[in-house]
């Protein structure tokens, strides 16, 4: 009767933390700033040899992506039903155990995911996307797997510690432990994290800077810093993004976003990042963490309970697996939710690179051209991007830049 009440008790929380993720989504979507897109047919702007190849690269790449999930699951699964009854102890210092623990469970997951990553990535290679050396990818998957053990380890023993002190309510501090958390990586990641990774240069005088401060001008805002990646040092591939708060934002260009596209086109993928900087985007994506943290975090706690251990020792080392498996599924689940308020946020984004820019067969001729670049497919499975993508698909965003040129323009304005 007990572990009945614990899994449905369970289950009612992790249910209630997804519905409040998705009334989030409801309130946070734009009412204002979209545009409806025409229907567009892949076959008038991509030729058959076109979109063959991005079949052909993106549709076994999706496989592989949820190998890897079902196999992260398999491994979770498993360290949680095997590994408690090795790790009861007792211990001098069950919290430093614990998050050593944490830092080894983080560790295990990379490593079981390797032959999967290392597949992906031959394939990327055949592909002509991967311009890295294999001695390149494994000391970027070793700094990668070093931090995310660090994080595992610290995040694992302020839990426990919280756990031992508040056994019923440790949850409330943790969540908003989590929103503190959120914040400073959001500040500290391009200051402390982003560097170790890549270099990164201010953008020089010249056109691609005169855009950015003549279009930051138009749109009002103030962009903070604006680099340049050495993204070519991995991968073909164009992109720029806008990211940190505070003394930190920035806008991150990509340097093959500059060399491999003519500057009305890089022009317009500048506008799109400039308008996150405008609806302040990374803040509002702070304001759902902040919401949907300590729901996230009670979900977390029920779903402890009925998978920890039930020994009636105080939490530690054997409760780890349990704890790590909880954070896991409800981050990844929250996440699928919230790539629907992502996409409308991206789209609210072209629609105002158009508005600052009036530069409908650019944008349209832009969208075509970074999909070829990125080898992105222009028209993925419906179920695919809705559970994971975080942007219009590429045809949605012709059809947007169609419907501009037709003369529509967004409801409400783009204010």
């Amino acid at each position: 009767m007990a572990v009945r009440f614990i899994r449905h008790s369970a289950l009612f929380a992790v249910i209630i933390a997804l519905l409040v993720a998705e009334l989030l989504v409801l309130l946070m979507t734009p009412s204002s700033g979209l545009i409806t897109p025409l229907p567009v047919d892949a076959s008038q702007w991509f030729t058959p040899a076109q979109l063959s190849r991005a079949e052909s690269f993106n549709g076994l790449q999706r496989w592989l992506g949820i190998a890897a999930l079902l196999v992260k699951a398999a491994v979770l699964a498993l360290i949680v039903i095997r590994a408690p009854a090795r790790l009861q102890g007792p211990y001098r210092h069950p919290i430093i155990v614990s998050g050593l623990v944490g830092a080894a469970i983080s560790i295990t997951v990379v490593v079981a995911l390797l032959p999967l990553s290392a597949l992906m990535r031959v394939r990327s290679i055949d592909y002509g996307l991967t311009t890295s050396s294999w001695g390149e990818w494994a000391w970027d998957v070793a700094r990668g797997a070093g931090i995310a053990a660090l994080i595992a380890a610290a995040g694992t023993v302020i839990a426990i510690a919280l756990i031992r002190k508040m056994p019923r309510r440790w949850w409330v501090p943790a969540a908003a432990l989590i929103v503190l958390g959120g914040v400073l990586m959001t500040f500290a990641g391009p200051l402390v994290i982003d560097p170790i990774f890549n270099r990164f240069t201010p953008l020089a005088a010249g056109p691609a800077r005169s855009s950015v401060v003549e279009l930051a001008n138009r749109a009002g805002v103030k962009v903070g810093s604006v680099y340049v990646i050495d993204a070519s040092r991995r991968t073909t591939a164009a992109n720029a993004y806008v990211n940190g708060i505070g003394s930190s934002k920035r806008v991150v260009i990509y340097d093959t976003l500059l060399s491999k596209f003519p500057p009305p086109q890089a022009r317009l993928v500048l506008a799109h990042e400039l308008a996150h900087v405008h609806y302040r985007d990374i803040f509002h994506g702070l304001i759902f963490l902040l919401i949907v943290a300590p729901f996230g975090a009670w979900a977390a706690a029920r779903c402890l309970r009925l998978w920890g251990p039930r020994d009636g020792l105080p939490a530690g080392p054997s409760s780890v697996p349990a704890l790590t498996a909880a954070v896991i599924l409800i981050v990844f689940a929250i996440t699928l939710i919230s790539n629907q308020l992502s996409r409308s946020v991206e789209a609210r984004a072209d629609v105002y690179a158009l508005t600052l820019t009036g530069d409908a067969p650019t944008f349209i001729a832009q969208q075509r051209r970074i999909s070829l670049q990125n080898l992105g497919d222009p028209d993925p499975p419906a179920l695919a991007h809705w559970l994971f993508g975080t942007h219009p698909t590429t045809l949605e965003r012709i059809g947007i830049g169609l419907a501009w040129q037709r003369g529509e323009r967004p409801s409400g304005g783009s204010k």
